[in-house]
Order: C-alpha cells, then sequence, then structure tokens
C-alpha cells in the first residue's frame, strides 16, 4: 500500500482564507484533468492572518504533482485526522 502525502500552499494576511478557498478549487480541477489516483483536496483557516489548501496524492505521483504545482511543503497523510 502506497503512503499518502499531504501537499500544503500556506497563504498569509487577511484575504488568506478567500485566496486558500479559491487555491482549493484549481486543486480540484487540476485532480479531475490530470486523472490522480486521489482527490482528496481541501482548505484549512488556521487564524486570522493565516490558511492553507491542500491535496493528497499517492507517494509515486508526488514528485510529478509537486513539480507542476509547486506545493509550500508536504507531509505524510493520516486519514484518520479531521483536515
Amino acid at each position: 500500500m502506497s503512503r499518502k502525502i499531504k501537499l500544503i500552499w500556506d497563504f498569509r494576511g487577511p484575504a488568506a482564507e478567500k485566496t486558500a478557498e479559491h487555491h482549493e478549487k484549481h486543486l480540484e480541477e487540476f485532480t479531475r484533468i490530470e486523472k490522480t489516483a486521489m482527490n482528496i483536496t481541501g482548505y484549512e483557516h488556521l487564524n486570522e492572518v493565516h490558511s492553507l489548501a491542500y491535496m493528497v496524492v499517492n507517494e509515486d505521483e508526488m514528485i510529478s504533482v509537486r513539480d507542476a504545482l509547486k506545493p509550500h511543503r508536504g507531509e505524510l497523510w493520516n486519514p484518520t485526522d479531521p483536515s
């Protein structure tokens, strides 16, 4: 079973939440167009000046998606986490 990687884009400032919400729409579109193995995307509002958008990919797709979309960071994804 392949590990899952959560690719993360951080947004900061007063418009961070709206920007992260909008960025997630582009991530959803990417998963449809590229037919990625997983289609898990989302966004989180952490506080009034920091939000993030994310997508989850299989480890074997991570490098190609990373190179195409340039996330700010990544972490192992645990499906039992609330995000």
